[in-house]
């Protein structure tokens, strides 16, 4: 019988019978070669010993099952140097030896289980017509062979979380290939480094600024160039700006309350005119007082535990939280706040440049300003106007040049604008952050020295590191300082960093994919597993 064109069989197999069984299709085939070789010698052998039958599942096919029935020889080795006797011939391009499911079935269930693991595979796969379970898909994914690491120059390193905050692995890139060549089951230095160490041919390592990473690669690849990654320096810049702002910001209110003396209602740090919101009432305003007094108190509370000597694993659990968060209040040195709720979209929101510039003209008074945005379309009531002035009235900032309506900033949105490109911000913005400098003259130094330092980053000047280091040096912003301390241990890094066109980025996109494959597998399966699955990726 002739063998449909849809249902290749491969050379040397003919197709003697076709039947239907009920929802399966039975093929009955037959080799036809004159000889097979010996799988021992290699020899060719033409005397036939036996047949017997062998059955093995295929791909489906218009939506049926398929089981092929093999006849399949046995021949006599007659060759006279070969210790086997007799063997049967072996089909190599249908199935393997002893296997149960053709290769093209087998590669099938791979491509499935690498798309989507276990159980979703064999739910996949049932409306495809293959009949298996989600063990049988995850065997023939750890079957895959796992490639070796060869030659690798340029080598990006980062972790993953398998468990946020707890338990880490590695992610190894070879950013020349853009290709992830390899994940280790931890982020200890030992591990990298014995990785790094079997690749004398590495000549970069980019990194972040972990003292992990950087003790591995100087074990491991001493002959190599450690390149610190632009974002991260750029980040722990943004952190110390921060900090700064919460210094000058408590500064400013001491000094409000000692010239007015008495204790004003706790101010917030400007905002941008995008989160511009009404005045909150005061019953929200009581809840998120005692909410930042619960929180003042516990920070007390860990800084008199840290006193004591305790760790801040051992701080954490007394207080109910975790690490990262008493770790995160110790490096801020200041008490935690809390988090303004996300802004809602209000009819007044189009409006607020038009009412922002007329305040800052002078105007006053409320019901005209209503009458005028009406004017223009404004379809909300003269009470939701007065909430917003009211914010605007209590956000007045006296400062050296006399008083300037500032409108409130969260930490955040004032670091953005001291970290953001001049020619990248809108008139609203280039106002808001013009006030800012003018609150304190060490904002106005932050300002030029931070900006010096993204230009040097932005233009990878990194010949002007040593310059700038000694500025801020000569300045008094502690905050800066720390910043400066901390490039000062890691130097060459960021040198290197700021001069080279080698940076995790594409580090950062893998191990985004990572954590893709590792939520499909819902956290259920091993590093093994993961492994395959990241590195035999579709």
């Amino acid at each position: 019988m002739e063998t449909p064109q849809f249902f290749p069989l491969g050379e040397g197999l003919e197709l003697i019978q076709m039947e239907q069984q009920e929802d399966q299709l039975v093929l009955h085939v037959t080799a036809t070669l004159p000889s097979a070789l010996c799988p021992l010698c290699q020899q060719p052998a033409t005397r036939l010993h036996s047949r017997y039958r062998r059955v093995v599942k295929d791909l489906p096919c218009a939506g049926q099952r398929v089981r092929l029935i093999l006849y399949v020889r046995k021949f006599f080795c007659d060759a006279a140097d070969c210790v086997r006797k007799m063997f049967a011939e072996r089909l190599l391009h249908l199935v393997a030896p002893w296997a149960q499911m053709t290769t093209r079935l087998n590669e099938a269930l791979q491509t499935i289980g690498l798309a989507t693991c276990g159980k979703l595979g064999a739910r996949l796969a049932a409306h495809l017509g293959i009949t298996t379970s989600w063990m049988t898909i995850v065997r023939r994914i750890m079957a895959l062979p796992t490639p070796q690491a060869e030659h690798v120059e340029c080598l990006g390193l980062d972790d993953f979380a398998f468990r946020r905050g707890r338990t880490f692995g590695t992610i190894v890139v070879n950013l020349d290939a853009h290709q992830i060549i390899d994940i280790l089951p931890d982020r200890r230095a030992e591990t990298a480094a014995t990785w790094m160490a079997a690749h004398p041919e590495i000549t970069h390592v980019s990194r972040d600024r972990g003292a992990e990473y950087a003790s591995a690669a100087s074990t491991g690849a001493p002959q190599a160039i450690q390149v610190a990654d632009r974002f991260h320096v750029c980040e722990n810049l943004s952190d110390a700006v921060q900090r700064l702002f919460a210094r000058v910001l408590s500064e400013m209110k001491a000094a409000s309350r000692q010239a007015e003396g008495k204790i004003p209602v706790q101010e917030e740090v400007p905002v941008a005119v995008q989160e511009w919101r009404p005045d909150p009432g005061k019953q929200v305003a009581r809840t998120i007082a005692i909410r930042r007094a619960e929180r003042d108190a516990r920070y007390q509370q860990a800084r008199r535990l840290r006193e004591q000597g305790l760790a801040i694993k051992e701080i954490a659990y007394q207080l109910g939280v975790s690490e990262r968060t008493v770790r995160h209040w110790f490096e801020r040195g200041v008490a935690p706040d809390t988090r303004p709720r996300r802004k809602r979209q209000s009819d007044f929101d189009p409006y607020t440049p038009y009412v922002l510039k007329r305040w800052q003209g002078g105007e006053r008074n409320g019901t005209r300003l209503w009458e005028e945005i009406m004017a223009q379309g404004y379809p909300g009531s003269q009470r939701m106007v007065y909430r917003f002035l009211k914010t605007l009235k209590a956000t007045e900032v006296n400062t050296p040049g006399g008083t300037s309506q500032v409108l409130h900033y969260t930490s955040t949105a004032a670091v953005c604008l001291f970290m953001q490109h001049p020619d990248n911000l809108d008139e609203d913005e280039r106002v808001d952050l013009a006030a800012l400098r003018q609150v304190h003259p060490d904002l106005e130094m932050a300002y030029h020295l931070t900006q010096d330092f993204l230009q040097m980053l932005r233009k990878r000047e990194g010949e002007r590191l040593d310059t700038w280091l000694t500025q801020v040096q000569e300045s008094q912003l502690s905050e800066l300082h720390s910043f400066a301390h901390g490039v000062e241990q890691d130097k060459a890094a960021v040198q290197a960093g700021l001069t080279l066109p080698i940076n995790n980025g594409q580090v950062e996109g893998h191990v985004t994919r990572v954590k893709l494959v590792k939520r499909m597998m819902y956290g259920k399966a091993g590093f093994a597993l993961l492994r395959q699955r990241v590195l035999h990726r579709i």
